[in-house]
């Protein structure tokens, strides 16, 4: 059996997905669900064992019609979609924890002019 240089790319990069989407989860990190981890490891999961057994595509290859080795450029292509999904998920989420974090930050500065506010509007009771 001959291994290709994509594989040993395929292999590598679903290796790494797959660890910091366990590492992820186990540490159980903000926005990190089961049903995300359950899809990190089917896509990545999936993307390495058709790396490693690159011929179990025929099967799929042959159903949707497509005949020839041009399964390892489908799979090139996927993979870099995916990888792409992945990273710009994981940079929003991270944009949307920040902008989160700021507002309580900016909200809680203001928290004693508020309450000096409040507390000089209240009615005199000695009156």
């Amino acid at each position: 059996m001959k291994i290709h240089l994509y594989q040993i790319i395929m292999i590598f990069i679903s290796s790494v997905m797959l660890f910091q989407g366990v590492k992820e989860f186990l540490k159980r990190e903000t926005g990190q669900t089961f049903l995300k981890f359950a899809v990190r490891l089917i896509v990545w999961g999936g993307m390495g064992v058709v790396a490693v057994y690159p011929n179990s595509t025929m099967f799929f290859a042959k159903m949707i019609g497509i005949e020839g080795n041009i399964n390892a450029v489908i799979l090139t292509g996927f993979l870099l979609v995916f990888l792409l999904i992945f990273k710009l998920l994981s940079a929003i989420e991270k944009i949307e924890q920040n902008i989160s974090e700021l507002t309580r930050k900016e909200a809680l500065s203001h928290l004693p002019e508020q309450i000096q506010i409040t507390h000089n509007q209240e009615p005199d009771e000695s009156q």
